[in-house]
């Protein structure tokens, strides 16, 4: 329904955690820490597979791009973030928010498609290992990087697009980042044709991705299960745990939060499943690759000189 009386807003400001007030300070220490560790974590990954020979294959390529992905994501919300809970929320002009917005959406749709490459990678050197060179080669890898990247851009461009091109009756967005469901509501305009729009490419860079994803595996783990030894099934499923564990979040936290009903959730728990893929998701690659993944364990007790079969 269209609003009226509306006057031109030129710049928005986040409610933020309003309704944290007297948790501000606990959370900024939360968030903080975990911010910090999201950073060092990744750059440890990216600064690993660079220098160490044994990482410089597919999978770990694309590991390291979705560290990089994955650290410039946290930047262009986090910061902002966390000075909101130590002072006033500043406000963000329109052209800031739909950079920020802009941002967020080709990242977090670059991250999606990556791990689907990577998922593509796993059935390659599983189920055709003796093709695997021959498949997955340096063209065939940096044209997947593109693509991932290449369907972000586009699907954000046709966002910010649709989300500016009204004007705005109200200036506080009901959130900590310039997401497009809280923008949305401020918009005069009726928002449904939009609202149908939104859940649609949603749906399909969520959807489409994960089920690739997952009919890789269904692929993978029938093909481990006709390895007869067991040592061997376990060194194959071992080679995709770690994956499949950041796969299973990832997806679990976007699929909550971008295809649910528009109005099943409050403000509050909205903000609650944001903060879980704006925060907590950005740090399960550096935790999960390093902590469940052999091969990058070994490659940093190489590069501080406890040399483990180098």
């Amino acid at each position: 329904m269209m609003r009226r009386n509306h006057t031109v807003i030129s710049e928005f400001v986040f409610q933020g955690f309003s309704s944290f007030q007297e948790y501000k300070f606990t959370l900024f220490m939360v968030f903080l820490t975990l911010y910090l560790l999201t950073l060092t974590g990744n750059a440890i990954i990216m600064i690993i597979i660079g220098i160490d020979r044994h990482l410089h294959t597919p999978m770990y390529f694309f590991l390291s791009m979705l560290s990089t992905s994955e650290t410039v994501y946290t930047l262009v919300i986090v910061p902002r973030m966390l000075a909101s809970l130590v002072g006033s929320s500043q406000p963000i002009s329109l052209a800031g928010c739909a950079t920020q917005m802009f941002f967020f959406i080709t990242l977090a749709i670059n991250n999606c498609f990556l791990l689907t490459a990577m998922g593509y990678d796993r059935y390659v050197a599983i189920c055709n290992p003796l093709r695997y060179s021959v498949i997955m080669n340096k063209r065939v890898c940096a044209q997947l990087v593109w693509g991932s990247c290449n369907i972000g851009l586009l699907v954000a461009i046709i966002q910010i697009a649709s989300v500016f091109r009204a004007p705005f009756c109200d200036r506080e967005v009901a959130h900590y980042f310039c997401d497009i469901r809280p923008v949305m509501k401020l918009s005069c305009a009726d928002t449904t044709l939009h609202d149908i729009v939104n859940f649609i490419i949603s749906s399909l860079v969520i959807v489409v991705p994960m089920g690739l994803v997952f009919i890789s595996y269904i692929l993978i783990i029938s093909t481990i299960l006709k390895i007869a030894s067991a040592e061997g099934r376990k060194k194959a499923f071992a080679t995709c745990a770690s994956h499949l564990t950041v796969v299973i979040i990832h997806y679990g936290c976007a699929s909550i939060a971008y295809l649910k009903p528009k109005s099943e959730n409050t403000r509050d728990q909205d903000q609650l499943i944001s903060v879980t893929y704006t925060v907590f998701t950005p740090l399960l690659n550096p935790v999960v690759y390093t902590l469940r993944n052999k091969e990058v364990k070994d490659a940093i007790y190489r590069a501080i000189g406890k040399n483990p079969l180098a």
